[in-house]
């Protein structure tokens, strides 16, 4: 694989958005602290998000991250309206980062209508509208990127929000590490030319597999939607997975009929240091079992001191593995055809 490989698939700059992600994050981190967030909070004993594709991807890794921190529950809605148990007491984020995503705009006003307290995170468009309009505070973030490319703005806003409103603690320390773990890894892994670059490395292993996608429940399971939906959107290619100790109690029975077809399938295991030691006994001995079937299969454990920065970890490798996987694919990662057709036709009712 050569740049010049990359400029002629990647016309609108995938690439340089993923390297410089770490940049994102410390602009995202500004832009928390920054903002005007004026919202009563002392009743609210649930809060939800809501939001599609790569604006609700930010909810659940906050509602993953956070697990251990939130003393409220913490819902992700991806539908046109709202669960019956929202209502004044409830904070409801809503997440678009186009601003016209028509299932978020529904929920909105839905919101609206139950007297929830509203909290918006958006570039423009009508959720800016719907916000000004209802005088709702509105984290604005910088429009220009696909929405997955933006995970840092439609994170660290929210996740500085929660805690300027005192659902959480402060959170700088845990930022420090992650800016600073991201920093070190983006010119590795951005290194083409380079043999130790672990990101191109699995990239070609997943070149004409299944890749498939094992993790903890807790607090990874959201960084294995995000690798799959990465694969999807950016490769163009289809990739499944599950999460422990789920997996454990049906799809594991399923490792044994279909021998041709798991021989063209690549496991990778997302692991961390902090999970559950009954849960990580049971990826050990899960691995056992379906390398015996699996074409081939791959462990990535989290780097870092702090949740945080582990999570973050796994998530940019993963970005990194999907975009050199669209570039083995010779696909432009960029653009998202199936999704804008469904979009015009469903546009035409």
């Amino acid at each position: 694989m050569t740049m010049e490989q990359i400029k002629q698939l990647d016309p609108q700059g995938m690439y340089q958005w993923i390297r410089d992600f770490p940049g994102q994050v410390e602009e995202a981190v500004s832009i928390g602290k920054k903002a005007k967030i004026v919202l009563n909070t002392k009743s609210v004993n649930r809060i939800l998000l809501t939001g599609l594709g790569g604006s609700a991807i930010g909810g659940d890794l906050l509602r993953s991250y956070l697990t251990n921190q939130l003393k409220v529950p913490f819902i992700v809605n991806r539908h046109y309206t709202l669960p019956a148990f929202v209502d004044k007491n409830t904070l409801v984020i809503v997440s678009s980062y186009s601003g016209n995503t028509e299932e978020t705009i529904a929920a909105h006003r839905d919101a609206v209508k139950r007297k929830a307290k509203v909290l918006c995170i958006s570039t423009n468009g009508e959720t800016a509208k719907l916000a000004k309009k209802f005088k709702q505070p509105v984290i604005t973030i910088p429009p220009g990127l696909s929405p997955r490319a933006a995970l840092g703005y439609s994170f660290f806003p929210l996740l500085i929000a929660l805690a300027r409103l005192g659902f959480i603690k402060n959170q700088g320390k845990e930022i420090s590490e992650t800016i600073a773990l991201l920093q070190g890894k983006a010119p590795l892994y951005s290194d083409v030319a380079s043999p130790e670059n672990a990101a191109l490395k699995l990239a070609e292993q997943l070149q004409g597999k299944l890749p498939i996608i094992y993790s903890p429940t807790e607090h990874l399971d959201t960084i294995n939607v995000r690798w799959r939906g990465q694969i999807s959107e950016n490769a163009k290619q289809l990739a499944y997975g599950h999460v422990l100790p789920e997996m454990n109690h049906n799809e594991l029975v399923g490792w044994k009929v279909g021998a041709d077809t798991m021989k063209r399938m690549h496991v990778v295991f997302l692991r961390d240091a902090g999970t559950h030691p009954r849960v990580a006994l049971r990826e050990d001995i899960t691995k056992r079992i379906v390398v015996e079937y699996a074409s081939s299969v791959t462990e990535i454990w989290s780097e870092g001191r702090f949740l945080l920065a582990r999570l973050f970890s796994l998530i940019y490798l993963g970005d990194w593995v999907s975009y050199y996987l669209a570039i083995l694919n010779n696909q432009d990662p960029t653009p998202v055809k199936a999704i804008d057709y469904l979009k015009n036709e469903l546009a035409k009712i």
